[in-house]
């Protein structure tokens, strides 16, 4: 009897063992069921928002100006597959480059953020200070070594170029909240003095000194097939593209980029990416 009890418990305390094992192996089969199934959405994710960048490009090069999408600014949707994407493309020539821009139109895209008059040419002339070559501090109170050693800060003046516009984020004077804010109106891949009014953002024509409510209303009129403004030609070919892809799920990925189009891409590409930032955003 005692070897039959023994035996009864042992086989009592397999079946105990293996519904562990079964109950374990179900749960790690499930959890990595789950892992999956969120990495190929995001994949899913990704892809459309990249989809949505390379639909935007063929419309912005579309012949027919009904179908033609601008660079603007100005909202656009699409649906890649079950993905709602909003798009929205801006043409770096419409933007403020920060290499070429002089001192008042820097100043007056301050003033347009909010920014004290004051505070605004200071903030102008360290940026001057900041690209150009020379050591002499601008008029307006500019910033060169001898500030920036003043608020113990281990870099001086670049005396160069900017090499993209998060480099601003260096300049004396400048602020998290105050970069945030004029970010989405800079480029260093603009080239012009002067931002191109047909592709500039409301701040920036504020910061022109023209009429942005007026302007901004143009552009919502019906499109004149006549017109040579309507064709993608007549811009810069250098485009930031904002490209937001929503599964179903909720699941959103966000993809931002710069890519240079036209003739001076790269041999054999649609287009050169001079930035590019992607990733999920919080659910």
């Amino acid at each position: 009897m005692r070897m039959r009890g023994a035996a009864l418990l042992l086989v009592l305390w397999l079946i105990v063992l293996l519904t562990s094992l079964v109950g374990a192996f179900a749960m790690t089969a499930r959890m990595e069921h789950l892992q999956g199934r969120v990495l190929s959405q995001g994949v899913v994710a990704d892809q459309a928002a990249r989809a949505g960048l390379e639909y935007a490009l063929t419309r912005l090069d579309d012949s027919d100006p009904r179908r033609q999408w601008h660079p603007d600014g100005r909202d656009y949707n699409w649906r890649f597959g079950d993905a709602r994407v909003q798009l929205k493309i801006v043409d770096e020539s419409g933007k403020i480059d920060l290499n070429t821009a002089d001192a008042v139109l820097l100043a007056g895209l301050w003033q347009a953020l909010g920014v004290d008059q004051d505070v605004a040419a200071r903030l102008a002339s360290a940026i001057i200070d900041w690209r150009d070559g020379d050591v002499f501090s601008q008029a307006q109170g500019g910033a060169e070594d001898p500030q920036y050693a003043q608020e113990d800060l281990p870099y001086g003046a670049k005396d160069a170029p900017f090499e993209s516009v998060a480099e601003l984020q260096q300049v004396l004077g400048m602020t998290p909240e105050l970069y945030a804010k004029a970010e989405p109106y800079l480029t260093v891949f603009g080239g012009s003095e002067r931002p191109d009014p047909r592709f500039a953002d409301g701040v920036v024509l504020q910061a022109l000194g023209l009429d942005a409510e007026a302007l901004l209303e143009q552009r919502k009129a019906p499109v004149d097939p006549a017109a040579p403004e309507t064709f993608v030609g007549f811009g810069s070919g250098t485009y930031s593209v904002d490209s937001r892809a929503r599964l179903p799920d909720g699941r959103e990925t966000v993809l931002r980029a710069v890519v240079r189009t036209g003739a001076n891409r790269i041999p054999g590409s649609a287009y050169t990416a001079l930035r590019w930032e992607e990733g999920a955003t919080p659910r």
